[in-house]
């Protein structure tokens, strides 16, 4: 299942989902990540105050993984060469 996330606070509500699906408790996932509850639950209240380097292992340690989607630029049209008419 995908994501989309344009918000801090999007990211914490698909977090805290995630956690929560996976069928664990904040202190559950601080022990597979190496830090405490408190870590866990300041990440899910203000995802903004962490690094990329912590939301990715924390995205990663609950089976998921971070993309980051750029939308292709359309195609230069460009005026035919009219010395091959």
């Amino acid at each position: 299942m995908n994501f989309p996330v344009s918000t801090p606070i999007q990211l914490r509500g698909i977090l805290r989902s995630m956690r929560r699906s996976s069928g664990l408790s904040q202190a559950q996932l601080g022990i597979l990540l190496g830090v405490n509850q408190q870590r866990i639950a300041r990440i899910e209240k203000a995802p903004s105050a962490a690094s990329i380097a912590q939301i990715t292992r924390l995205v990663a340690a609950l089976g998921g993984r971070l993309v980051i989607e750029y939308p292709p630029r359309p195609a230069k049209t460009t005026a035919p060469d009219e010395s091959n008419w």
